[in-house]
Formats: C-alpha cells, structure tokens, sequence
C-alpha cells in the first residue's frame, strides 16, 4: 500500500500575535496527520515568535526559521528551499483551515495525480462574522487564459505537487511584490495543469492588517503590470504603458487611456476562435472591474463615470451602481452620498447572509475570532 504523501506547510509569520495560535492549530489539528509546519518568522517585533516557540515544544511536526525582516517573498522562498513533502500548502498566518482542508486537496491529488497545482474556495470572515463562500461561474471556463488575467485562486488554499512541478519552476518572483502569487500562477498554469476545488476549505479572514489591505496600491500596480505583459505576449496589445500608468495615478488623463487600452483589447479578443475567445472575455471582463475598483476607490465619482462612459460599461455594474453614479459629472456630492449609502446596505446584506464567527469555529476549537 502506497504511504500517504508527506504534505509541506509553509506559514510565513509577521507580527500576527492576535491570530497566529488558531491558525497554527487548525492546521495541527487537521484529519491529515502526515504533514510538517515550516514557520518562517520574518523578523517579528510582537510574541510571534514565542507563541511559536510554544507549539513546536508541543509538536514535533513544527519547525520554525527566524531571522531578520526580508519580505513575504524571501520567505516563502525560504520555506520552499527546506520543505520536504511531495505535497507543498500555503497557510497564511490569520487564517483558519477546516479540519479537513488537506485530506480533501490530498485526495485531489491521488485521484488525479497529473495536476500540478491546486486552490479552494473559503468563507470570508469580515466585522467578526462568516458567510460561506460561492464559486463564481467564470471559473467553469479555462483556467489557463483567466490565470493571465487574475490570480486564479486564494493564495492560502493553495497546494503544489512536486511531483509534476520542476523544482525550477516553483519558486516566487521578488520582482512582482505584492502580487507574487498572480505570477507564480500564471507561470505555473501555462505549463502545468490546474484545478479549483468547488468547497471552502479555509475561513479567509479580511482585516485592515492584512498584507493585502496594506499594501493595496503597490498589489494594484504590480498586478496592472503582469497583466499588461501578459497581454503583449498574446499579441492582445501593442503597447501597454496606458493600462498601467492608472496604477501609478487616477486622472481623466489616465482613465481616458485605460478605457481606450480596454475597448482596443476586446476589439481584438472578439477576433479570437470561438474555442478561446469566451475565456478572453471574461478575463477581459475581469480586468474592468479590477480598474472599475481601483478608480471607485478613489471617491471622485465623475472620475468613474468617466470610466464606465468610456468603456461603454454601465450596463455590466448593479443597478444600485448605475443610480448611484449616474450623476456623478454633475452632481458628485450626490453620486457619493448615494454610495455610502449602498455600502451600507451591502454590510447589512453580509450581517443577513453570514453568522457570527464565534459560532461558525466552535465546533473545531479554532479560539477567537
């Protein structure tokens, strides 16, 4: 009989005192007992590490690297170089895995053992309470032309397989900080076959904390990047310097040039055979409401109505949207008190669709949300 694979965890740590315990027990309490916890403490200044410390006394599947701050990066690097397992997971530091997160992705694995890489759904945790997460549809279409688009899974779900993946290939590019994971992906999944698992496996929590809500300005920009050259290698556009100059700064300059880079590109893609083309599309799509986010963002709405008006786009935002923003050139004082007022029914409807995290976690002694 064929031993179970050893599974690598990689959980790189930076000052996540007040969620670190629960995260690394839910990973030591899974159903999945072969598998080894590399923590690599990245210079932490709170009691990361002694909580750290603690767990590996109590558990000799917990090893741990410590040493100077150098990024998420260098860190995953790291934990990849000493990882030993045919099966590598990522864990993030203020997560919480379900008790049978890797036993499902390690059947994934058995059952289909050509895959290279695989992610999950997860439950966001958001204000102290959980709603269970849905598959979008988009990820019923090829994953290797959406995977050039957008980072195709949650970081924190996902699983490599050595066995299929050339070691010179895994590894996270320090050049695109901030979205090394939509890299990596991309890179993998044009070599390697991929599969996003239809279950939440993780409770994804979302805090002003996170490396995400951090650094969100340099994610974006990053993210604009690779998407560009992405998009050049596939003869998609020509020159790509006015999709990301509005990652560097939003003005009716550089929304004019995104929303003609935007209509220019799906010029193109409709062009495409009808085998590829609807992947195109909703990647295309995808990228709208990435820079219909980013310019939202920036709470001057004649800016994103200039955007929507441009990209011939108001009929793909909600209704609710649309009413909002419609006097957005004329009007932005109402434009923005109507959307503060429709982000105020977008918390009421997550209170209404999701329940208190408390209640949701108890049941796999997870602690404290």
């Amino acid at each position: 009989m064929t031993a179970a694979p050893l599974i690598s965890v990689l959980l790189p740590v930076y000052n996540a005192e007040p969620y670190l315990a629960a995260a690394i027990g839910s990973i030591l309490r899974q159903d999945y007992r072969r598998l080894e916890v590399i923590a690599i403490d990245d210079g932490s200044t709170d009691r990361s590490l002694e909580i750290l410390e603690r767990f590996r006394q109590d558990d000799s599947r917990v090893s741990i690297i410590s040493r100077e701050n150098r990024g998420l990066v260098a860190s995953l690097n790291e934990g990849l170089q000493i990882a030993r397992g045919e099966l590598v997971a990522r864990m993030d530091a203020d997560d919480f895995a379900y008790p049978w997160r890797l036993s499902r992705q390690a059947a994934l694995f058995a059952a289909r053992p050509e895959l290279g890489f695989c992610g999950a759904l997860v439950d966001p945790l958001l204000h102290g309470r959980i709603a269970r997460g849905r598959l979008d549809p988009v990820f019923r279409l090829g994953l290797p032309v959406l995977s050039k688009f957008f980072t195709i899974f949650m970081h924190p779900t996902v699983v490599y397989n050595r066995n299929v993946i050339a070691d010179a290939d895994l590894y996270y590019d320090g050049f695109y900080r901030h979205a090394e994971d939509f890299d990596l992906f991309r890179r993998l999944a044009d070599r390697y076959p991929a599969a996003l698992m239809e279950e939440s496996l993780l409770v994804y929590r979302v805090h002003a904390g996170s490396v995400t809500s951090r650094h969100t300005r340099e994610m974006r920009r990053t993210h604009l990047k690779i998407v560009a050259e992405n998009l050049e290698r596939e003869g998609l556009a020509d020159d790509s310097a006015d999709l990301r100059a509005i990652g560097d700064r939003v003005s009716f300059e550089t929304v004019r040039r995104a929303a003609e880079f935007v209509r220019a590109m799906e010029a193109r893609i409709a062009e495409l055979p009808d085998t590829t083309r609807p992947s195109f599309e909703a990647g295309a799509l995808n990228l709208f409401y990435f820079l219909y986010q980013l310019v939202n963002d920036e709470e001057r709405p004649v800016l994103t109505h200039e955007l929507l008006t441009l990209t011939v786009k108001w009929n793909a935002i909600r209704r609710r949207e649309q009413y909002a923003l419609r006097p957005g050139a004329w009007a932005p004082w109402l434009s923005q008190a109507s959307m503060w007022a429709g982000k105020k029914a977008d918390r009421m409807a997550y209170r209404l669709k999701s329940a208190p995290a408390a209640s949701v976690l108890a049941p796999y002694r997870m602690g404290a949300a």
